[in-house]
């Protein structure tokens, strides 16, 4: 019975060791989504590009050239790009935020020309435009041989990276990821950051996920195409307040999350108003409802006194302009 155990353990570590993340384009179980899908309501309007280095390991070269901003606007065609260079970045922005919805909630465009050819990218986003916080990348490659210019990394084993599948196939990201960060509203995004992941396993020049592993992937590419070639930045769930009305609820968050005996809702309310706030449990009920007249600046309402029970709940703030969230969990 023992040896039996020691065998179901050693299958278990082992399945554990081979796990894997959704395959390429056009396979069963992938995640990428074809850039004509319905799912799309919305593309980048605005971009603001930040290039790097041909190769950051002899930087004679020069910066990156192809492209410029305007060619991350609008919808992905797999011909019009930016190209990052090492560690480049751009920084997009849209005409309604990008908001958490069910699922996806929005998707990056490379215009990789092969399943295998993948050049990657980390994704960052703001509800400021200051404030930058970043998907949890994974990279499972191996980073003991460098994958050369033109050599070929496994979809499989990369989960978060923008530029994971083919060109005119984004690369998904959903916000429910990035929940109860202090000074992120996932309801409210107004910036995306891609980020080009220097591929080089060099320890001088490596970029590293979110685990701690370097991200390996084709290098040098010594062209004027260098790193990450953005085509564009697709979003499926908006929010109805334009990128200029911003939400009156910013930097959200509960001290301490999950609330032992006492906690705080904070946040800071960006004009005076009128301020709505209900408290959702886990079963959709209201446990919570009350209006109150609030002046600009910082907020902090005691938690405790609402007497809630052990149990995981959403906070909606609203008011006349706008409707923010927040999930938090309370400890008995």
């Amino acid at each position: 019975m023992k040896k039996a155990k020691l065998i179901f353990a050693g299958i278990m570590l082992a399945a554990v060791a081979n796990a894997q993340f959704a395959p390429p384009a056009g396979i069963a179980g992938t995640t990428a989504i074809h850039k004509d899908s319905s799912v799309f309501v919305s593309w980048a309007t605005g971009c603001t590009v930040n290039r790097g280095w041909q190769d950051i390991s002899n930087t004679a070269a020069g910066l990156a050239t192809i492209g410029d901003s305007s060619n991350a606007l609008g919808m992905a065609d797999g011909i019009s790009v930016v190209s990052l260079g090492d560690g480049g970045s751009a920084t997009l922005t849209f005409d309604n935020p990008v908001t958490n919805g069910p699922g996806w909630d929005f998707a990056v465009f490379e215009n990789s020309f092969l399943q295998t050819f993948l050049e990657l990218a980390f994704v960052e986003v703001s509800s400021d435009g200051v404030n930058f916080f970043r998907f949890p990348s994974v990279s499972l490659t191996q980073d003991t041989v460098q994958v050369n210019s033109f050599g070929s990394v496994d979809a499989t084993k990369i989960n978060n990276l923008a530029g994971k599948y083919v060109a005119l196939y984004g690369t998904p990201f959903d916000l429910d990821e990035m929940i109860n960060i202090p000074g992120l509203d996932v309801m409210h995004i107004t910036h995306i950051r891609v980020i080009d992941v220097v591929g080089s396993i060099d320890e001088m020049y490596a970029t590293y996920d979110s685990q701690g592993h370097k991200v390996n992937d084709p290098w040098p590419t010594p062209f004027p195409s260098s790193g990450f070639d953005l085509d564009a930045v697709g979003v499926i769930h908006q929010s109805t307040t334009s990128f200029q009305e911003q939400s009156n609820f910013s930097n959200i968050q509960v001290y301490p999350n999950p609330i032992q005996h006492s906690g705080y809702l904070k946040y800071t309310l960006r004009k005076s108003s009128t301020v709505a706030l209900k408290i959702f449990s886990a079963d959709g009920s209201v446990v919570f409802s009350e209006k109150f007249f609030q002046r600009g600046g910082v907020q902090a309402l005691p938690l405790n006194e609402m007497k809630l029970k052990k149990g995981v709940y959403v906070a909606v703030l609203s008011d006349d302009t706008s409707v923010s969230t927040y999930k938090f969990i309370v400890n008995e």
